[in-house]
């Protein structure tokens, strides 16, 4: 029997990434488990977002620390009243997408309904940070798969994260962590982070007096600086640095975080295996 899985994100002038996040998380979950926050009242929810549970907030004010903290809260408060009906309560930005290996599993719900516990309160799936190697890959085409346009990723600790609620729990900025729990990351499943699949979209933000802002702009910036290091790097073996990257995240730990992930500063460029190509 499967579990009752529930995923929330929230987004602020969310285009196509949220029609994706919508599309993706819809069709594995229904979209009437899925909960959508719009970040201002000037936000108007797209047609596409209709079968969802759907609410729009006053703007979360600040600059990007401060933004991330108070959404985590509100966020956090909202899943706790979830768990009266929901086994598992996925949190995510919007422009990230969790999947299970489809050599081994039919969906994320098959997945999940699987999982033994064991008491803990949170999961993460190992995190895949999407990036467009501008030397031979072209502009995204909205109306493909995003997997059947990159092939590319960096094994990357930031996203690697406690997406996964079993418990209610107070998530820390962006997911990143869940507070007092340690980090379980798990096997065969996967975050796939598109912040970095489209430069030009990117680089267009980084551009953006508003965002610059509100302290936007080095964040940006430091996304940009991978399109470089992506188009210089060799890739390397899915299946040799996967297992590798796992274990040394689960045995890392920086000294300011003992329940986030560490890989020695290894800048570890993969290319993606083609069976994702057809998910999302």
């Amino acid at each position: 029997m499967l579990k009752r899985i529930a995923a929330l994100t929230m987004v602020r002038n969310g285009g196509d990434v949220l029609r994706r996040w919508v599309g993706y998380y819809g069709s594995q979950l229904g979209k009437s488990n899925l909960f959508i926050f719009f970040d201002g009242l000037d936000q108007v929810p797209p047609e596409f977002t209709a079968g969802c549970n759907v609410q729009v907030l006053p703007r979360t004010e600040g600059n990007v620390a401060q933004g991330d903290r108070r959404r985590a809260a509100i966020l956090s408060q909202f899943a706790r009243g979830l768990f009266d009906r929901y086994d598992f309560v996925l949190g995510t930005d919007v422009d990230e997408f969790i999947v299970a290996d489809p050599a081994k599993w039919l969906s994320l719900p098959e997945y999940l309904s699987v999982l033994k516990t064991n008491g803990r309160i949170a999961f993460s799936p190992l995190g895949c940070d999407m990036v467009q190697n501008t030397s031979c890959e072209s502009a995204l085409d909205p109306t493909k798969p995003v997997l059947a346009q990159r092939s590319f990723a960096f094994l990357s600790t930031r996203y690697t994260k406690a997406s996964i609620l079993c418990a209610p729990a107070d998530w820390g900025s962006g997911f990143h962590r869940v507070r007092g729990s340690n980090l379980h990351i798990l096997k065969d499943l996967y975050l796939f982070h598109f912040g970095c699949a489209d430069a030009p979209g990117l680089l267009s933000k980084q551009a953006d007096a508003d965002l610059g802002s509100h302290g936007w702009s080095r964040h940006l910036g430091k996304r940009a600086r991978l399109f470089r290091l992506a188009s210089r790097l060799p890739a390397r073996s899915w299946n040799t640095w996967i297992p590798r990257a796992r274990r040394l995240q689960s045995i890392l730990r920086p000294p300011y975080a003992w329940n986030k992930p560490a890989m020695l500063g290894l800048a570890i460029l993969v290319r993606i295996p083609d069976r994702f190509r057809r998910i999302v």
